[in-house]
This record gives structure tokens, sequence and C-alpha cells, in this order.
């Protein structure tokens, strides 16, 4: 006996319905009509890697790699899924040899990572990145911090911006700890709670990693950046005088672009990856709409370097925008159905005549769905009505006769009668209650 098929998708995969998927493309076109604006580039780049490249620049104990989709060709060649979007970045920059630097692209694709499933983290997934490969100074992170902004205003949430700098970060904790590489990075893994945990739970965890001065290192990290630079004028730790440098001069640039209320600094923002080389940054939404984080960033100058191996240094800095928390948000704002389509056309006994007609309409931009099912006019009406659709066009053959049709406006019930020769009548109409 054959055995029945269970239908249903993959854990952290979905389904999106029509409704769904135009909030999905609506913020998507919304995003690359931005980054257009500002000049950068679209790039797209293949799923499909190579697993020894998708794992190269980890090592053999990271999590990550437990996550990466692994599979095999006919070759028996070891490919993996791409599980974000800087590794296909980095291999594009190595191969396109005539590339002039600096270089700034932007990428929106599906990643897959198996890892566990919860509120805005899934399988499958899309990433939007924008990047900048070829730029060391700061000038440039003030300018991706602008364009967080703008894109968010484009799609009308109200957010803000949290920045902080690695180097300011692991100066702090190797002058009051002495630590160094590994054991740094356990207190910055730590500290990036600050704003999860209680300040008991906090000292708990850096006691467990093996910090003594929990108190002073905890006061540092409560400081602003003005108080920081007094404390340490005098010192002599290279690595937590450029972290401060690096602070003033982002936050210069900030007030000047007029983000100074809504660009907030913050000494224990460490962005999870260990990559990161300089000052890093998360936006998150106000008002509450989601408490997570709707996109992060920051400057990265090693990884793409030390991936290329070609002798060259390839400094580099990017954003990343969450679709899926953006998408959740706007989800919540829609209260009924929408429907791209501004004009059905009912046929009565001139099917191929409301095909041309149709035709005709789109060719002035207009988008029209021609109702097929041969039913009476009162089911084209209902369709209309419960597809959202704001008109219908009756067409007979006395319309097709005499060049000319009414056009009923579903909300208004008002007709208005249109002539074939002046369709920019139509057009008006269908501009007007867009």
């Amino acid at each position: 006996m054959k055995k029945k098929l269970e239908l249903k998708n993959v854990k952290g995969s979905y389904d999106y319905s029509p409704e769904e998927q135009s909030i999905r493309y609506f913020i998507q076109d919304t995003l690359r009509s931005i980054f257009t604006r500002y000049g950068y580039k679209p790039l797209e780049t293949p799923i499909l890697s190579y697993y020894d490249m998708l794992a190269g620049k980890y090592e053999s104990d990271n999590d990550l790699l437990c996550e990466i989709y692994r599979l095999t060709d006919q070759g028996k060649r070891k490919l993996g899924l791409r599980y974000d979007l800087t590794v296909p970045f980095a291999k594009y920059i190595a191969l396109t040899k005539d590339l002039r630097l600096p270089f700034k692209r932007f990428e929106i694709g599906k990643v897959f990572r198996d890892g566990p499933v919860k509120t805005g983290r899934d399988r499958e997934f899309l990433q939007c990145d924008v990047d900048v490969v070829g730029l060391s100074g700061v000038d440039i992170e003030g300018e991706l911090i602008s364009l967080w902004f703008n894109g968010f205003k484009a799609l009308g949430i109200d957010v803000y911006v949290k920045y902080n700098s690695r180097n300011l970060m692991r100066g702090i904790i190797e002058v009051v700890t002495s630590f160094r590489d590994e054991q740094i990075d356990r207190v910055v893994t730590v500290l990036d709670k600050l704003d999860k945990l209680s300040k008991d739970e906090i000292k708990s965890e850096l006691i467990k990693v093996g910090v003594t001065e929990c108190d002073k290192l905890l006061e540092y990290f409560d400081m602003d950046i003005e108080d920081l630079e007094k404390e340490f004028n005098n010192s002599n730790n290279e690595m937590l005088l450029k972290g401060i440098e690096e602070i003033l001069e982002l936050k210069s640039i900030l007030e000047a672009l007029g983000y100074q209320k809504d660009a907030v600094f913050c000494p224990s923002l460490a962005r999870g990856q260990d990559y990161y080389t300089g000052n890093v940054f998360e936006v998150y939404a106000k008002n509450d709409e989601l408490t997570c984080s709707l996109g992060g960033g920051g400057r990265y100058d090693k990884m793409i370097t030390e991936f290329i191996q070609d002798g060259n240094t390839y400094p580099a800095v990017g954003v990343s925008f969450g679709l899926s928390t953006i998408y959740e948000i706007l989800k919540r704002r829609v209260t009924q159905k929408y429907n791209s389509t501004f004009i059905l056309i009912a046929p009565l006994n001139t099917m191929i005549d409301s095909l041309i007609l149709a035709n005709t309409i789109r060719d002035i931009g207009i988008n029209v769905e021609v109702d097929m099912r041969n039913s009476k006019l009162k089911k084209s009406f209902e369709y209309a009505d419960k597809e959202k659709i704001p008109f219908v066009i009756v067409y007979g053959e006395d319309e097709v006769k005499n060049g000319k049709f009414k056009m009923k406006n579903m909300i208004t019930k008002e007709e208005v009668e249109i002539s074939l020769s002046n369709l920019d009548k139509l057009a008006l109409m269908v501009k007007v209650n867009k």
C-alpha cells in the first residue's frame, strides 16, 4: 500500500499568502529605492557554495558550523547552503579582478541556518545587507547609519540606533583585568547581556570568567563617552584610545547629520560576532513595537582581507535590515485585505474583446484582471468586493459596438461612462483612488 504523503512545511520555513507577500515586496522595493539613492549597487550571489569556503573562517568548534546545511552533488563534491551574505560577498571580491574600490553593494537574498526556531529566527529567511569595501574612515559609517534612518523612515517605522566600539570595549577590559584575547572575548560576551540581565546576574557571570574587579569594570560600562575620555586621558592602552577616538568621531558625524536624539552611545554593545574590529551598531523600533533589534552592523576590516589572502587589505563596513522583524511590524498594522488589481473586467459574451480592452488599459500602467469564469454579473461584483478590487467594468456587445463602457466604483457605487478614445479619464479616476 502506498504511504500517505504528509503535507507540511519544514520547520522554520513558511508559505506567504498574496497579502503577506505584498507586504514583503513593499519592504524590498522600498529599501532598494533607498539603497540606489545612496549610490549602492545591486549584487546577487549563489545560494549554493562549496562547504570548505563557508566553513573556512571558523574554528572547528564554532557553533555556526553546526547550522550549515550540507549536501553533496552528483560529483561527490561537498557543498552547503549559504548561511549569510558576507562570505559569498567576499568570494565575489576575490574573483572580480577588475573591481574598483571602494565598492558599495546591497544584496537581498535567501539564507539558511539549521538552528533553533523562534520569533524572528527562522531556518529559511531573507537577509538584506548593505556593505562597503575599501574605505577605512568613520565617515562611511555615518552614511550607513543615515541610510538606516532613511530606510526605516520610508517604511514608516520610527527607530533609534545604538553604537559602540569593540576597541573601546576590549581596551577597558584589558586595562581593568589585564586579560588577553580569548579571556577578553569571554568578558565581552557577558557584558553584551547588560541590557538583558540584572547587575547581580552580570557580576555572577563575570566572576565565573575570572573577573575580580567587577564593580570597577561595571562602573566604566555605565559612563558616557565624554567621561570615559576624561578617565582614560593619560592611558597608554592604544586599543582603548583608538576606541574613544572612533566613538567621538562617529558621534560628531551623527550630530552633524541631525541624529543626536536618535543615536545613542551604548558602551556594552558588542554585536556577538568576533569578526568586528571597530565600531558596531544596532537599530531598534521606538514605541516597543518589537523589543529585538531590527538590524545590526559594524566594521570588519580583517575578515575579507584574511579570506582572500592576496597581500592586499580590504577594510569593510556594513549594516543589515532585519526583513523578518520589519515584516512582523508591518503585518500587525495591516487591518484590511490589500489587492494590487485596480480594475476587474466582467465580460458579457465578449471574452476576446475584454482581453483586448484589458491589454489596452494595462498599456497605460493600470493593473487589470479579466473575470474568466463565465459567471453571472452578480458573481463578478461579489468577487470584486471580496478581493477589494475598487473598480468594475461591465463589457458587453453594446459597449464593444459603441466604443464606450461604464466603470463602477465599488466603494461609492458611482458609475462613470468612459470612451475608449479617452482613457485618460479612467487613469485619473484610478489615480485618485489609489
